[in-house]
């Protein structure tokens, strides 16, 4: 290559790199930060609805407390309509993947709810908790399941009526302990629940099983002793519907208040 050829070359690799390198820079956190930090710092909304991504998909792993610049955010969120918006997709996705299934009318075919943050919502008592900021206080949540006044989430109430009607068996697997049973059910049938096929609440030798193992081996008991196919599982916690024994499908809703694990 001669000379001239040599040096257009170069000179064209140089402002390709540098408008590449541009491009690359200007979404890096420390480029944002530099132009403006103030308005970065003021807008808590964008870093917080990216934190709620992340826990949402999982990404971020376990997690403990929600970012003290986020409390706004979490209370905005789940008092809004975006809350509302999120858990109607939720449900739409799930009776699309639901109207798939061919039920066989041999009363086995299954669909698992979760119940805090998936048929009952606890948001009532999370007002007054700080929306899952405060350290979770299990003797005032237990006094509120005892009122047995945890109202529907509409777009649930909506999917588990579809449900049945479609003809599925509906297995309800709470990580709430047996001594909450009458309680519960009370709450549920007050909420517009009924003629669920199995309610699974926490026995003495589940005390000390995490839920994501506790929920497994329940769900397992049902595949293998029930000999139910567990088509569909809905839950607003990973632990709901990771492990072994898994759904053909899982439809996590949201919940950016706590996690467990």
């Amino acid at each position: 290559m001669d000379s001239g050829r040599f040096c257009l070359v170069l000179i064209l690799s140089c402002l390709i790199s540098g408008v590449v390198s541009q491009s690359i820079l200007q979404i890096l956190p420390e480029n944002r930060i530099s132009g403006d930090r103030k308005t970065l710092l003021r807008d808590d909304d964008i870093f917080c609805d990216s934190w709620r991504f992340s826990i949402e998909t999982n990404d971020a792993g376990i997690w403990y407390n929600i970012p003290a610049r986020c409390v706004k955010f979490v209370q905005n969120y789940m008092l809004g309509e975006r809350y509302a918006s999120d858990s109607d997709q939720v449900a739409e996705d799930s009776l699309t993947f639901a109207n798939t299934i061919e039920i066989t009318g041999d009363g086995k075919d299954a669909w698992i709810f979760d119940i805090d943050e998936t048929l009952l919502s606890n948001l009532p008592y999370y007002e007054i908790h700080g929306f899952g900021s405060e350290v979770f206080d299990e003797k005032t949540f237990d006094e509120w399941v005892d009122l047995a006044e945890a109202p529907a989430l509409p777009a649930s109430l909506k999917l588990y009526n579809e449900l049945q009607r479609l003809g599925f068996k509906l297995i309800l697997l709470t990580g709430r302990a047996e001594f909450q049973r009458s309680a519960t059910e009370k709450n549920l049938l007050l909420a517009g629940y009924g003629n669920w096929e199995k309610l699974i609440l926490r026995g003495a030798s589940d005390i000390g099983k995490t839920a994501e193992m506790y929920k497994s081996e329940k769900r397992k008991e049902e595949e293998e002793e029930g000999g139910y196919r567990i088509h569909g599982n809905s839950g607003d916690q990973w632990s709901d519907l990771l492990g072994f024994a898994m759904a053909t499908r899982s439809f996590k809703l949201p919940n950016p208040m706590y996690y467990i694990p």
